[in-house]
């Protein structure tokens, strides 16, 4: 059974990475939306089959069923071009891809530096679990959980604001013509 878990792990893995790199390079930034929720979804998969349940569905509550949605209804609302968007320069595609070589050598090398020694006994069932989570969040990471709400609270201002700013469209309103067309398509409504 245990090598059933571990191709399942590998294959989800794969998944999640694969879905992961076409969240950054699609051109079509709804289609990177969906991208996401694969990716994510993958990942809540390794979280079942790592046996943290509580992890795995929290996961797809707030990630897939909250984070996603608020994205997609943010660029629904700012209305953002969903055409594919113009490839950059290629002295654009080197810099970034060297930028991110950079970054993922340097976490990579934190990573190893600060957990060489560290040991994690398996065999604590706690791990993962609903009590052991909610004692560390609202224990040890209090500030950050809060900071985290605050910001998602600001979020979901802005892209309310964003959207409800008055357009050319809506100066007609007001008593001007916004364009011909839509002075043409109001009288013939009439």
């Amino acid at each position: 059974m245990t090598i059933m878990v571990d191709v399942l792990f590998c294959l989800l893995g794969a998944v999640a990475v694969g879905s992961a790199l076409l969240v950054v390079t699609t051109r079509r930034i709804v289609h990177a939306a969906l991208w996401l929720v694969v990716s994510l979804g993958a990942l809540a998969g390794c979280y079942l089959l790592l046996t943290a349940e509580f992890v795995a569905w929290v996961q797809v509550l707030i990630y897939l069923g909250a984070v996603v949605v608020l994205l997609v209804f943010a660029l629904m609302l700012t209305r953002a071009p969903i055409a594919p968007v113009e490839r950059a320069p290629l002295s654009h595609v080197v810099v970034a891809g060297l930028v991110a070589v950079g970054v993922a050598a340097v976490l990579l090398v934190a990573l190893v530096a600060g957990f060489s020694g560290a040991v994690i006994p398996l065999d604590r069932v706690e791990v993962g679990g609903a009590r052991a989570t909610g004692r560390a969040l609202f224990s040890t990471w209090v500030l950050p959980f809060e900071v985290l709400s605050v910001l998602l609270l600001a979020a979901l201002v802005g892209a309310i604001a964003l959207s409800r700013r008055d357009g050319p469209a809506t100066s007609a309103k007001s008593g001007e013509t916004a364009s011909p067309t839509a002075s043409a398509s109001s009288e013939g409504s009439r």
